[in-house]
């Protein structure tokens, strides 16, 4: 894994999940299949079954996450930021029809379950970096070349 980036806020939520993994969620998980275990024949006991593969699915999350701790750098958000997108900004675009698009740039990580959230490495994202409002933002869609305008620049 290369460096990865988070948002305070992003490095916070996956501390959470992995915690929560290892102090709640495993240790239940590990009593329920040791309880089915103890019944006896493994081979057509489903709560077996059912929550061993569980227990290799959150092992294989605590895992992935602890390496990604091993690499991640949080960034927090520095005042020398303001008026310009850099990472961990919430950016307004408006394009010439009048349509508008609001999204946080943040780490690849962070992205998931949120459709306000693109990746850094996403083109909009990178063609936004350290514009200021009301600068343009020329992106290369596979439909042609966008235009768009920056209203606002938040963090």
């Amino acid at each position: 894994m290369n460096r990865k980036l988070l948002t305070a806020e992003g490095y916070q939520r996956l501390q959470d999940e992995l915690n929560d993994l290892v102090r709640k969620e495993r240790p239940e998980i590990t009593k329920i299949v040791s309880w089915a275990a103890s019944l006896g024949d493994r081979s057509e006991n489903a709560d077996y079954h059912y929550n061993k593969r569980k227990l290799r699915e959150i092992d294989r999350r605590i895992r992935y996450l602890t390496k990604l701790f091993e690499v991640a750098h949080k960034v927090e958000y520095s005042p020398e930021q303001d008026g310009k997108a850099y990472f961990g900004a919430w950016v307004e675009l408006e394009n010439d029809e009048g349509e508008t698009i609001k999204f946080r740039i943040v780490g690849d990580e962070e992205i998931y379950g949120r459709k306000d959230y693109i990746s850094l490495q996403s083109p909009i994202a990178k063609a936004c970096l350290g514009k200021s409002v009301d600068d343009e933002v020329r992106v290369l869609t596979p439909t042609g070349l966008k235009n768009w305008y920056i209203i606002n620049i938040n963090y």
